[in-house]
């Protein structure tokens, strides 16, 4: 596939950065419909959050990528801007965006949990459009197989693994937004369940991809992705254990009536 979509007064656009702003603003679109549901969180919070967190989410995915890569970018410094080539890890635009949402929540008065409730539907949403830029790229794929959906990818024929995370990421969105998010009780339920389910999910699809970042011998994503399930487990054991559900009730209720 060709990675460059049009070229605009002499710049390349290329279809990973299409990808990526498409993803983005269905993830402000959901979380702005979510948050009119949830009458304790104002109503543009989701557009003023995303100014910052986008770009340093961006940011923090590069860092994490190059960090990883160092013995690469040290010696070819000039490529570490590149970002419209590829190499964005998404767990550190994860990071990255979980601290921007702390700080602006601690900002705001706004419970942290409860506002990264209302983004963690639309971030997985974006991430499962944002892999197709990854197959435009012709990266994040995986090893030779013979299965019937295999592409090719330089004359052999490998597991499409942006599409698996696709529509583990879709999938994920579907879930906790028509289903999880009119059943929660307690702040922080749909984050640790984002958490659980995708980080299950990179595992075991980290492990068919050809081009992971290392720890040592270990796949990077494999280790966050075990550590993502501990912490999404921790949190959920927390809010249950923790919460005052009768008071998120009772704003519950007083939105509905009004």
């Amino acid at each position: 596939m060709n990675p460059i979509a049009f070229t605009f007064f002499g710049i390349e656009v290329r279809w990973y950065g299409i990808f990526i702003a498409i993803g983005a603003m269905l993830a402000i679109y959901f979380g702005e419909e979510l948050i009119k549901r949830n009458p304790r969180i104002p109503k543009e919070s989701i557009v003023d959050i995303s100014l910052i967190a986008l770009p340093l989410g961006i940011i923090g995915a590069r860092c994490y990528y190059v960090l990883f890569e160092w013995g690469y970018y040290s010696q070819h410094p000039s490529e570490i801007l590149a970002i419209r080539n590829g190499g964005l890890a998404i767990h550190g635009g994860l990071i990255a965006g979980a601290l921007v949402i702390f700080f602006f929540s601690k900002a705001r008065k706004i419970e942290f949990l409860d506002l990264l409730d209302m983004i963690a539907g639309g971030v997985a949403l974006a991430q499962g459009i944002g892999r197709w830029g990854n197959f435009m790229n012709g990266e994040a794929h995986g090893g030779p197989t013979n299965l019937p959906w295999a592409i090719p990818v330089d004359g052999v024929m490998v597991h499409p693994t942006f599409l698996y995370e696709s529509i583990l990421d879709v999938g994920i969105f579907l879930f906790i937004y028509f289903y999880l998010s009119k059943r929660r009780k307690y702040p922080g339920e749909l984050s640790g369940a984002y958490l659980i389910l995708y980080s299950i999910g990179r595992f075991f699809i980290e492990g068919l991809r050809t081009d992971s970042l290392y720890i040592g011998p270990l796949k990077t994503a494999q280790v966050v992705s075990l550590i993502g399930i501990v912490i999404g487990s921790l949190l959920l054991i927390y809010v249950y254990n923790h919460r005052n559900v009768g008071d998120y009730k009772l704003i519950k209720r007083e939105s509905t009536n009004k």
